[in-house]
């Protein structure tokens, strides 16, 4: 077997760590192993594949970020490709993708992202490509597997900044925002804020109202605290309004969130009085080490995805129902996006601990 093994997306603390685990597995069946570059963007370039051997991958668990390189804006269904005028047109490049895989005498894939790049691969295996996903993404937004790896890091880093904000905050009587990724979903946002002790937490599960924010950081105030914490997930909205967009892509397709953190500073500004800040972590969360859960759980993806391929498995990811790591097909696994159950435990803790969610 010659396999080869792609990142796509974001990156995510833990890919490193797919990847070794991945490389090993196969190289102790004897198999040979490469790395595509830059998602499916080696494929196209003489110099895009590169070999996975014990020596290249000793030593990159620990490690954060891909040494394969990634990118959010290799979609080959809708490649971009530029004009004599200077115009964007996305073409579809998918049987490219296949025939250049068999060329290059390629019997399997292992494609390891988010639930964009693993509808890519869904798409790509309806075509032809043998193909097994490992699902990453620091957001913990795919449906077919508990956790995502990469998601437990990011609230861990999050959590640290939130923490170290409320000296800062309690020092100048402040109210402090704090933005974090997630998307279109609250997961990071609730994790990091119930365990940094926001006092208020915003998602978009919950659409907020104004109001309510307000007389929760008043209450605080009047309380003799003083300071407060407010933490909002990056898609965050009020009552009636859409989420903050920073931009839409080239494409004009895929927006991207930004920007809640100082709307909302302003507005609380405004209504209470009280001096506010914000802060954006953005891609903080998503660099550095992966922590001892992430690094784990990315070794049994990877190691899994290797004997889907054995098993001549295709067509499907690698998910985790503990204490197991499951096959489930790629393109249930990509049917929908898991958000933040209302009526799950960790919201009614937080409900029960006196923290706001702006409803």
């Amino acid at each position: 077997m010659r396999i080869a093994i792609n990142t796509g997306g974001g990156d995510a603390p833990g890919l490193n760590a797919v990847i070794r685990a991945a490389s090993l597995s196969a190289l102790n069946l004897g198999w040979e192993v490469v790395g595509i570059r830059r998602g499916y963007q080696g494929l196209f370039e003489e110099d895009g594949l590169v070999p996975l051997t014990r020596g290249s991958v000793r030593g990159i668990t620990h490690t954060g970020g891909t040494i394969l390189g990634t990118t959010n804006r290799g979609n080959p269904l809708q490649w971009p490709v530029e004009g004599p005028d200077g115009s964007i047109r996305l073409v579809d490049r998918s049987e490219e993708v296949v025939s250049e895989f068999k060329r290059r005498g390629l019997d399997a894939l292992i494609a390891i992202g988010g639930d964009g790049s693993l509808r890519i691969a869904s798409k790509l295996s309806e075509k032809g490509l043998p193909v097994v996903g490992v699902p990453k993404t620091i957001d913990n937004d795919l449906a077919a597997t508990q956790v995502t790896f990469g998601f437990h890091t990011a609230v861990e880093t999050a959590t640290d900044a939130i923490s170290k904000l409320h000296s800062t905050a309690e020092a100048h009587s402040r109210v402090m925002i704090v933005e974090v990724m997630g998307r279109g979903t609250g997961w990071i946002a609730l994790y990091a804020g119930l365990a940094g002790t926001a006092d208020v937490i915003l998602i978009p599960e919950i659409p907020y109202r104004l109001d309510s924010v307000c007389e929760r950081i008043d209450d605080r105030y009047e309380g003799d605290v003083g300071f407060a914490i407010v933490v909002a997930a990056e898609g965050a909205f009020p009552e009636g309004g859409d989420p903050v967009l920073a931009e839409k892509r080239a494409t004009g397709k895929t927006e991207r969130f930004g920007g809640i953190a100082d709307q909302l500073a302003n507005e609380i500004g405004e209504r209470t009085g009280r001096e506010t800040r914000s802060l954006a972590l953005r891609h903080l969360q998503r660099g550095g080490q992966p922590n001892a859960y992430d690094r784990l759980l990315a070794l049994q993806f990877g190691s899994a995805a290797i004997n889907l391929v054995q098993d001549g498995h295709f067509g499907c990811m690698v998910a985790l129902d503990p204490p197991n790591v499951l096959a489930v097909p790629l393109a249930e696994a990509v049917a929908e996006i898991r958000q933040v159950p209302l009526d799950g435990d960790v919201v009614r803790t937080a409900r029960s601990l006196g923290i706001s969610f702006g409803d």
